[in-house]
């Protein structure tokens, strides 16, 4: 009994950062688009594999979860896909055969694209 008052007394705070479950599938769309994008990824000075990027990014994400900073898919890319929050500098995205563009337009633009294949399912 007394197991269970103490987790329902941590259960509000403990959940308190998660994000709604269409969040969730975004931002783990986007990882997984990332990941499997063959694009390079720029953050503080070096080009990174999309691979080394997802990673990072997961764990950007987990930890603006845990200080409850995302409640919508475009907070994760505001504040975990835009910026090194070491360097302030913002992060590109270069896949073969383009130019690099800013992280926040790669990223909005894939968000918005896979709400519209979302959409047509529906």
């Amino acid at each position: 009994m007394l197991a269970l008052l103490v987790w329902c007394s941590l259960a509000p705070t403990a959940f308190a950062g998660e994000p709604p479950p269409i969040v969730r599938d975004e931002v783990q769309h986007l990882l997984t688009y990332l990941g499997g994008s063959g694009c390079e990824f720029f953050r503080n000075g070096e080009w990174h594999s999309a691979a080394e990027a997802k990673d990072h990014l997961a764990q950007k994400y987990d930890y603006l979860i845990k200080k409850d900073r995302v409640k919508t898919s475009e907070d994760f890319v505001r504040w975990g896909a835009t910026m090194s929050s070491v360097s302030g500098k913002a992060y590109h995205v270069r896949c073969k055969g383009r130019e690099p563009v800013p992280s926040v337009v790669w990223f909005s633009e894939e968000l918005s694209r896979y709400r519209e294949e979302i959409r047509g399912k529906q």
